[in-house]
C-alpha cells in the first residue's frame, strides 16, 4: 500500500476532502495513512494499535461516512466507546465531516433520558456512537435493529475492557450480522483483545503505529525525586516554573485527588478536581471549563479522566506512579499529540524508583532526572513570562484612548525605571516573599531506598510478632485514605467467621498488620481480589516479620495451605471493595477482633 502525505491521495471523495479541508487538516496522521485506503479498497476487519489522540476517529470515520448512504432505516454502523464524554466527542467529530453527506448520527449513552434516545432511534439512525451498556440495553429492548449493520467499531477497546465491559461487548458482537466489517482500535493490546479478535474477527489486517506500550514519540519523560512529605511542595514549584502550563495531575485515589485540588485552589492556582464522587453535572461542568482552557490544572483519577480527550496539553503530572505500565502509557499519551511536544512528569519518592525503571524498560524511553526549581529560578521564569506578555499584548488604541490622559497624568511623576519596578513588584511580591527562604527539595540520587529505610527495617526486625499471629503487608497506606478502622471493616465485610487482629501499623504508602496465624492464608486469599477506590489490593506475608523456629519450613507450610484453600474455594471475581461497602461508605459485620 502506498503511503502518502496528502489526504487527496488516500482515495477519499471530493465531498470528504472538502470536509477535511474545512476543518483545517492538510496532512494525514500515520494511522490515517494506513487505515483509510485499506477500508476504502478492501473493507475487511482491522486491528489498529495507536496511541490516543492520533486521529483514530477520522481514520475509521471518513471511510465509513464515504461508503454509507443515508437511509434513516435500521442502523448501518455501531461505534462503541468507553464513556459518555467520548461518545459525544466522537459523534460531534463525525457530524463535522458529514455536513454534505447528511447521514443521521446520534450518541447513545447511559445517564441520559431513555425517552429522548427512543424517539431518535424511532425516526431512523444510520450511525450510532454509544457506550456498550446503553447500546446493549437498546438491542435487548428491540429498539436498535441490527440486520443492516455493515460496520462495528471498537474505539479505545483496551479502556472498555478495563472498565468491565467485556461481557456487554461479547453479547453485542454475538448479535450483529456475521457479514460486516469489524474495526478494533486500541492504544494497547492486552490479552482480552486478542481473545475477542480470535472469536469475532475474520482474518483481520493488523496496523501498528509504534510498538506495544511504547511511549509517544513527542513526549519527554522527567522525574523529580523528593521525600514523600515534600511532594505537594514540589508540585507547586513545578506549576510555578511553567506559567503557561495546561495539564492534568493524576492521583491514585479520589480522596487524594480532592485534597490536592482543594490545596491548589486555596493556594491561588487555577485548578479543579475530577473524580468518581462528583455528579455527572459536576463532571460535565469541570470538563467543559478545562476544554475551554478556563482551568490550567485538572487534578484527576485515571478512571474519571477516561472520558476526557483534550488536545494541546503541555504537561501530564504523575503525583506518584500508577500500579501498572499501561496506565502510565495512557497518562503520558495525553500530551505530545498531533505533532506537538509534551512533557510527562513523575513526582516520586525513593521507593518508587524501581517501578520507574520498569516503566522505562517497557516504553523504551529514559526518564530524565529533573531538579526541583529554586525560588530564584521560579521568579526569573515568571518575570520572563511577564515581559513576554507585555511585549506581545495587543493594544486597542480606540478602547483605551479615553483612559490614557488620566493614567498618564497620575503616573507622570514616575521615571521609566520606577514604573518598571512597580509593575514587577505588583506581580512578584507574593512569589518573592514565598520563596525567600525556600529549602531545596531534591533528594540526592545516592540516597537509595536501602539507606533511607535501614532504620525502619532494623526496627521491624527487632520487633517480634505476637505469639500465635502472622504479620501481613498490604499495599495501602495513609496516602490512600487507609486507616486501622478501614482495615478492620474490610476484614469484617469480606471474610466470614471470627478473626483476631493484632497490631496495625499504617504507613504512608503501605501498612502492616498482625492476624491470627491459622487465618493468614484465608485473609490473603479473600482480600487480594478486591479494589480499593480503583487500586488493586495486594496482600502477602511481610518479609521483615520476625521468624520463629524453622522459617523455611513455616514458609513452605504457609504456601501449601494457601494453595489448598484457593483450589478448594473459587475466587470471587467481578466484585470490588467499593461495591461491597455500599454507597454510603458504611461497613457491616460484627466479628470479634483484638487490637493490641
Amino acid at each position: 500500500m502506498t503511503i502518502t502525505d496528502d489526504f487527496s491521495a488516500l482515495g477519499l471523495s471530493e465531498q470528504m476532502l472538502a470536509a477535511v479541508r474545512a476543518k483545517g487538516f492538510e496532512t494525514p496522521t500515520a494511522i490515517q495513512k494506513l487505515t483509510i485506503p485499506h477500508l476504502l479498497t478492501k473493507p475487511n476487519d482491522i486491528i489498529a494499535q495507536s496511541q490516543t489522540g492520533t486521529g483514530k476517529t477520522a481514520a475509521y470515520g471518513l471511510p465509513i461516512l464515504q461508503t454509507l448512504e443515508p437511509a434513516r432505516g435500521p442502523i448501518q454502523a455501531i461505534i462503541l466507546v468507553p464513556t459518555r464524554e467520548l461518545a459525544l466527542q466522537a459523534a460531534e467529530e463525525l457530524l463535522s465531516y458529514n455536513r454534505e453527506k447528511r447521514l443521521s448520527i446520534t450518541a447513545i449513552y447511559g445517564g441520559a433520558a431513555m425517552s429522548e434516545q427512543l424517539r431518535r432511534l424511532a425516526k431512523g439512525i444510520d450511525i450510532v456512537v454509544g457506550t456498550p451498556g446503553r447500546v446493549l440495553d437498546h438491542i435487548r429492548r428491540g429498539t436498535m435493529k441490527l440486520e443492516n449493520v455493515r460496520y462495528l467499531v471498537l474505539d479505545e477497546a483496551d479502556e472498555m475492557l478495563d472498565m468491565g465491559f467485556t461481557e456487554s461487548i461479547n453479547e453485542i458482537l454475538s448479535r450483529v450480522p456475521d457479514e460486516r466489517s469489524m474495526l478494533l482500535f486500541s492504544a494497547t493490546m492486552p490479552p482480552d483483545i486478542g481473545r475477542i479478535a480470535k472469536k469475532y474477527m475474520h482474518s483481520p489486517r493488523e496496523i501498528v503505529i509504534g510498538s506495544k506500550n511504547e511511549g509517544a514519540k513527542n513526549v519527554k519523560h522527567i522525574y523529580y525525586l523528593v521525600h514523600a512529605k515534600d511532594k505537594y511542595l514540589a508540585l507547586k514549584r513545578i506549576a510555578d516554573y511553567y506559567p503557561s502550563i495546561y495539564g492534568i495531575i493524576f492521583c491514585r485515589t479520589r480522596l487524594e485527588t480532592q485534597e490536592i485540588a482543594d490545596a491548589l485552589i486555596k493556594d491561588g492556582y487555577n485548578a479543579d478536581s475530577l473524580h468518581g464522587d462528583l455528579s455527572q453535572q459536576q463532571r460535565d461542568a469541570v470538563m467543559q471549563k478545562f476544554r475551554l482552557r478556563n482551568l490550567q490544572l485538572l487534578v484527576a483519577t485515571d478512571v474519571a479522566a477516561r472520558g476526557l480527550d483534550v488536545d494541546n496539553l503541555t504537561h501530564v503530572i504523575n503525583y506518584g506512579l500508577p500500579e501498572d505500565i499501561e496506565t502510565y502509557t495512557h497518562r503520558s499519551g495525553r500530551t505530545g499529540r498531533a505533532g506537538k511536544t509534551g512533557t510527562s512528569i513523575a513526582i516520586i519518592h525513593v521507593k518508587e524508583k524501581r517501578r520507574m525503571r520498569d516503566i522505562e524498560r517497557i516504553i523504551g524511553k529514559k526518564f530524565e532526572k529533573g531538579t526541583i526549581p529554586t525560588g530564584k529560578q521560579i521568579c526569573e521564569k515568571q518575570l520572563y513570562n511577564l515581559i513576554d506578555r507585555i511585549e506581545k499584548v495587543k493594544v486597542n488604541e480606540e478602547e483605551i484612548a479615553s483612559y490614557l490622559p488620566i493614567t498618564l497624568k497620575r503616573l507622570s511623576w514616575l521615571s521609566t525605571e520606577d514604573l518598571v519596578k512597580r509593575v514587577v513588584s505588583l506581580e512578584f511580591n507574593r512569589l518573592i516573599d514565598y520563596y525567600a527562604d525556600a529549602a531545596e527539595l531534591d533528594i540526592p540520587e545516592e540516597n537509595t531506598p536501602r539507606e533511607k529505610n535501614e532504620g525502619e527495617r532494623s526496627h521491624n526486625r527487632n520487633r517480634k510478632t505476637a505469639p500465635g499471629f502472622s504479620r501481613l503487608r498490604i499495599n495501602l497506606g495513609k496516602a490512600d485514605g487507609f486507616y486501622p478502622n478501614t482495615l478492620i471493616d474490610m476484614i469484617n465485610r469480606n471474610i466470614p467467621g471470627r478473626i483476631a487482629i493484632g497490631k496495625i501499623d499504617i504507613l504512608p504508602d503501605f501498612s502492616r498488620f498482625e492476624i491470627e496465624e491459622n487465618e493468614a492464608h484465608r485473609v490473603i486469599a479473600m482480600l487480594k481480589n478486591l479494589d480499593f477506590f480503583g487500586k488493586r489490593i495486594q496482600v502477602g506475608t511481610d518479609s521483615t516479620a520476625g521468624r520463629q523456629d524453622n522459617p523455611d519450613k513455616e514458609k513452605q507450610q504457609f504456601h501449601r495451605k494457601k494453595k489448598e484453600y484457593e483450589s478448594a474455594k473459587p475466587r470471587r471475581k467481578g466484585h470490588t471493595f467499593d461495591e461491597r461497602k455500599g454507597k454510603n461508605n458504611n461497613y457491616s459485620g460484627k466479628k470479634a477482633h483484638k487490637n493490641k
